[in-house]
């Protein structure tokens, strides 16, 4: 078998942070994958999440299995913190949970159960998207198009043109949504259009699958979920996919979930026994650690107020790097317009530099960012900033 197979491509974002850990100039700057980065060029621990652990291990008595869909107590914190406590999808219980590995393994278990349930569906994803999205659903053996998103000569979002499309979605069709801070455009939806974006979905009976990677690093937990609350209010059935990656730093504990919203407690339930066998034959059960991590933290008012502590000041920095970054750019002279870069939000941004540029930048400067031109902004610090704008300017 394997004297016949040729390797594959590099994935073009994890590729490019091998490139960058062999590049040896110490002025090295890596725009490229999508993790957050302190004002030290770290990724932190959290010390929510640190006190969390403590007290995990000192009380740890068991590394028996877990359940196939992950602990109750989880999947009680997660829906909590999409719905509201006193939402009534939670009250009705017609809401099920999975923990998953991360927001990638919600999206594939979510891609296998489309696929088992309605194998006929098209699955419609932004244009552009995270790169990983038509992946995930093709491997699946799903069938993925693409619906307008982006506005390049704006830089906003076409939603003259993402409304004609959904207006043309089959009935009972998969509509992927970014739920707050588009990945890669940094570009959202207002609370305006969420409400006619989830009348139009509700209306044309398609089922959205939202993907919710970056609560909190938008505008604020419940700020970045008016997209969500928008489309529970006229979908009676739904499927979320969310991560704990970014607002909690649990970058290499794999931690996300995967909801799933019908419109019964009893039609929920059967949901969850598929649901199960997608996991059962994919990875059998989740592991512990990350999933105890965020429980003990959301369930704990002390902890809780010092994560929230801790995530405004993620997401703050992010803001002020955005600030930063046109303000730099202005003083180097650059006469190219950047500043839709401060009104975007998250950690990315489609910077409009061009293939060719994003080349010159790598060759010339060791600065990495994607092909595409996006740019990650939590890699942006105050020591790095004067180099990477000089470096931008040099090849405008």
């Amino acid at each position: 078998m394997f004297k016949h197979i040729t390797a594959t491509p590099p994935d073009a974002i994890l590729g490019l942070t091998e490139a960058f850990k062999n590049d040896t100039n110490p002025q090295k700057v890596n725009l490229g994958v999508g993790i957050y980065k302190d004002a030290g060029g770290q990724t932190p621990v959290l010390a929510s999440v640190k006190k969390a652990e403590q007290r995990i291990l000192a009380t740890e008595t068991t590394k028996s299995y877990l359940p196939i869909d992950g602990p109750p107590a989880y999947a009680n914190v997660v829906r909590e913190q999409l719905f509201g406590r006193e939402h009534e999808i939670v009250a009705s219980n017609r809401s099920v949970t999975a923990q998953t590995p991360g927001g990638t393994g919600a999206l594939r278990v979510a891609a296998d159960f489309i696929a088992k349930m309605t194998p006929n569906a098209t699955v419609w994803i932004s244009d552009p998207t995270w790169p990983n999205h038509p992946a995930i659903f093709n491997a699946a053996k799903l069938s993925v198009a693409t619906y307008p998103y982006f506005d390049a000569a704006t830089n906003g979002v076409d939603f003259d043109g993402m409304m004609a499309a959904i207006q043309a979605m089959p009935a009972g069709d998969v509509i992927v949504l970014h739920g707050c801070c588009h990945n890669p455009t940094g570009v959202d939806l207002t609370p305006a259009q969420w409400e006619s974006v989830a009348d139009l979905v509700a209306e044309r009976n398609l089922m959205p699958l939202l993907d919710f990677a970056y609560q909190g690093f938008g505008q604020g937990l419940e700020e970045d979920a008016v997209g969500l609350r928008a489309l529970c209010a006229q979908s009676t059935e739904m499927m979320i996919a969310n991560s704990f990656s970014k607002n909690f730093g649990l970058y290499n504990e794999r931690i996300g979930a995967l909801t799933i919203v019908a419109g019964t407690a009893d039609e929920a339930e059967i949901a969850r026994s598929h649901m199960k066998r997608c996991i059962r034959t994919n990875y059998s059960n989740p592991p512990a650690h990350g999933s105890a991590i965020v429980t003990t933290v959301l369930t704990d008012p002390v902890l809780r107020a010092e994560w929230k502590q801790e995530l405004d000041e993620m997401r703050n920095r992010i803001k002020q790097m955005r600030d930063l970054f046109v303000e730099t750019l202005n003083e180097k002279g650059v006469d190219q317009d950047f500043s839709f870069i401060a009104r975007q939000q998250g950690m990315f941004s489609f910077s409009g530099l061009t293939p060719d540029q994003v080349q010159a930048l790598r060759e010339r400067y060791s600065i990495y960012i994607v092909g595409s031109g996006r740019i990650n902004v939590a890699g942006m610090t105050t020591a790095n900033m004067d180099y990477l704008c000089e470096g931008i300017a040099n090849v405008l």
